[in-house]
Parts: C-alpha cells; sequence; structure tokens
C-alpha cells in the first residue's frame, strides 16, 4: 500500500507522462549478429517494425516489465524469459520521441543464445530475427537505441565475461570466438584468442567429459561452461579494423 501524498502537494500541478520499456535483444544465428524485432499491430506506426517493449503497469519496476513484455510480445516461456540477462544502456526522455504523449523509456539489451523463430502476441502482430546490420527504418526512435545498444554491447565485451550470455550452457571457444567476431565485425586469430580466454581467471571453465565433434576434419573440441568471474583481466581488447566498411547501424563502427 503506497503511502498517503505529503500535505500541500498537488499532483494535477504537474504534466503527466508516461513511462515504457524498450529492448534490444541480440542472438548470434549463422555467424551473424541478429536482433528481436515485432511488427507493431496498433497505431501509431501500426505495421512498422519496432523494439519489443510497452508501458510499464502501476505497480511494476521496468525490469519487470521489460520481461513482462519480452514475454507478451515474443512467445517466449517464462523459464527462458526468467534466465535473460538484462542489461540496463539508458534512459530516453526526448520531448517529441512518441506522438501520443510524453513517454520516457527505459532502454535494455539482452543477449541470449539462437533461439527458434519467436511468435507475436500482445499488441505485436508478428516478430522475427533480423541481421543487425540490414534492419530498415524502425518505429519511434528504436534505431537509435538499437546503435546505442550494439555500441554498448561490443564495448563490454573488452571488459566483462558478457559474450558467454550469446553460448549456450556448453560451447567450445571457437563457438566464443564467432561471438566476438560477429559482434565485433572483425576477424580474430585463433591462438592468440585461445591463449587470452585461457590466461583470463574465472572466464571459462572445462566441461569434464568427451569433446564436441566441430565442422571440417580438424579433431573434437573442448567444451566449457562460463565461469564465476563477470569482469575480464587481463581486458580481451578488439582489434582496430583494417578497412573502412561499416559494421554496425547507420555505418556506425562497434
Amino acid at each position: 500500500m503506497s503511502a498517503p501524498a505529503p500535505e500541500g502537494y498537488d499532483p494535477h500541478a504537474y504534466a503527466p507522462f508516461a513511462v515504457t520499456v524498450d529492448l534490444a535483444v541480440f542472438t548470434v544465428r549463422e555467424a551473424r549478429l541478429h536482433v528481436l524485432l515485432v511488427e507493431r499491430g496498433q497505431e501509431p506506426y501500426r505495421g512498422r517494425w519496432a523494439l519489443p517493449g510497452g508501458f510499464l503497469l502501476p505497480r511494476e519496476s521496468a525490469e519487470d516489465a521489460a520481461r513482462r513484455e519480452l514475454a507478451e510480445e515474443t512467445g517466449l516461456g517464462p523459464g527462458t524469459i526468467g534466465a535473460l540477462h538484462l542489461e540496463q544502456l539508458r534512459t530516453y526522455t526526448d520531448p517529441d520521441r512518441d506522438p501520443r504523449m510524453r513517454v520516457v523509456s527505459v532502454a535494455y539489451a539482452v543477449l541470449l543464445p539462437d533461439l527458434p523463430e519467436p511468435r507475436g502476441g500482445g499488441d505485436a502482430a508478428s516478430a522475427r530475427w533480423w541481421d543487425a546490420d540490414a534492419v530498415g527504418p524502425l518505429a519511434f526512435d528504436h534505431h537509435r537505441i538499437l546503435a546505442d545498444a550494439h555500441d554498448r554491447i561490443g564495448a563490454k565485451l573488452e571488459y566483462s565475461c558478457l559474450a558467454t550470455a550469446f553460448c549456450t550452457a556448453e560451447f567450445t571457444l571457437g563457438e566464443l570466438q564467432q561471438v566476438y567476431e560477429t559482434v565485433w565485425g572483425v576477424e580474430l586469430d585463433r591462438p592468440n584468442f585461445r591463449r587470452k580466454v585461457l590466461s583470463a581467471p574465472g572466464f571459462v571453465q572445462p566441461v569434464d567429459g568427451p569433446p564436441r565433434r566441430t565442422g571440417g576434419r580438424g579433431k573434437p573440441a573442448a567444451l566449457y561452461r562460463a565461469g564465476d568471474a563477470t569482469a575480464l583481466h587481463p581486458p580481451l581488447l578488439r582489434p582496430q579494423r583494417t578497412d573502412a566498411s561499416p559494421s554496425g547501424p547507420e555505418g556506425r563502427d562497434t
């Protein structure tokens, strides 16, 4: 039960506004970074693609709203939704970002292993994965949110263990390397990458049991799982790109 308003406080003295959540949900599919988008089933921007999200309920936190909206608009199960890593990105407060009224949005970046095609629900007509570098115009200011989220993920891979959130519970170092190459848009030296990963305390842990057979003629690769560390010491810095081609939304290097 909420406390009564202080004496002399008039809530009508301030213009009303709403709070929403927007989610940039990333995964790696077929060696490409993909983002989850929903087709809007209602105005404004009916028929346009957008990031999943929606309005906070009166007694709901932003994170709870983010998980609820993601479940409603994609059909992902509660077990999957509850296990997702939500990275709070920033708050977007432009007065004209929503044509209905003043709306402030708390944005999150979400990372998860590859999943089957989602289905639309709630006020979303449909939902699907899109190549993050081939996304067309989005509703509201969602292209800006997507670009910011892409930048944030790329930066955090250098100093944190966030890359394992893209992997299944057990993975090979080759699969982990593919995450870095996909998000950064660069090719990494395999022996050097392996050395850096295994020398970072708590980054990954070997899995007991038989190795996993991978593509090619090489021997099966050892399996690992995420370790208990959250930060990388030393950091795994991305190499400088050797070409001038764009690597992220709106031609931004990430």
